[in-house]
């Protein structure tokens, strides 16, 4: 069983990570979302609450969640998803569209791409170089400049830096999961999936995103029926950090709108 927390009471809604986040990494959003939703924090096989060597193949994660939602009792929940969690939001609802009430994706794409390959293969050199040099924060300084915008990272200097040693302090394990993560997302193509989706869908962009273009998210609006596309404009990729309160308003509209509806 993957780790899992649970938050608050109400409709349930499942958060889904980026690759190289925990659920922890939430708290800023999961937080107001409580206030109307059980909320559902998970970290996928390979992340820091659940370590292990995680599947080759993204898809197997939907099988993992599933595993969850059964667990905890629940039938159906509405998805809220960023970047690689994404991919395994927008697998499960094609999947296995009974589960799914509605889909919110951040910052995702709809397919893995020569451009996003070549980013993540520098990712994968930096996880290297934190392990090899003895300075895990390298991993840190590799990402900052990609996945926030330009003037987030002028202007929480500090913020960083406390990020950065929260890194550096994470375990060896992680650093050699996230490898195997990186890894696995070039089986990521949701090209046959993404139309047999049938639950009410949103597809939100960062406007400054470093690491998906605008484009890519956008072609995953278009391949699911009835996808609305947003932007959330001034924020880079981790937009669930940057502008935590950004994705709560989308998220309180959108799942509000799905559970009257």
């Amino acid at each position: 069983m993957i780790y899992h927390q649970v938050d608050g009471s109400g409709p349930p809604l499942l958060l889904l990570n980026g690759i190289a986040m925990t659920a922890a990494s939430w708290q800023p959003v999961a937080g107001p979302l409580a206030e109307r939703f059980t909320v559902i924090r998970c970290d996928l096989r390979g992340q820091l609450m659940s370590p292990g060597e995680p599947p080759a193949d993204v898809g197997a994660h939907v099988g993992d969640v599933i595993e969850l939602l059964d667990h905890l009792g629940l039938d159906s929940v509405h998805v809220l998803a960023t970047s690689f969690g994404g991919a395994v939001g927008a697998l499960l609802a094609g999947r296995s569209p009974a589960r799914v009430r509605s889909l919110l994706t951040v910052a995702s794409a709809d397919g893995f791409t020569e451009v996003m390959a070549a980013e993540v293969a520098r990712w994968r050199a930096g996880v290297v170089e934190s392990l090899s040099s003895g300075d895990r924060g390298v991993l840190s300084d590799v990402l900052e400049p990609v996945v926030y915008s330009p003037a987030y990272v002028e202007a929480h200097r500090e913020e960083r830096a406390f990020r950065r040693s929260q890194i550096a302090a994470l375990p060896k394990r992680w650093f050699e999961d996230l490898i195997g993560l990186l890894d696995s997302a070039e089986s990521f193509s949701l090209a046959d999936e993404l139309a047999s989706i049938r639950c009410p869908p949103r597809v939100v962009a960062a406007e400054l995103d470093g690491f998906i273009p605008l484009d890519r998210c956008r072609a995953l609006a278009d391949a699911i029926p009835g996808a609305e596309f947003r932007i959330i404009e001034g924020a880079g990729h981790a937009v669930v950090v940057e502008d935590p309160a950004a994705v709560v308003d989308l998220a309180l509209e959108f799942f509000g709108s799905a559970e009257v509806g």
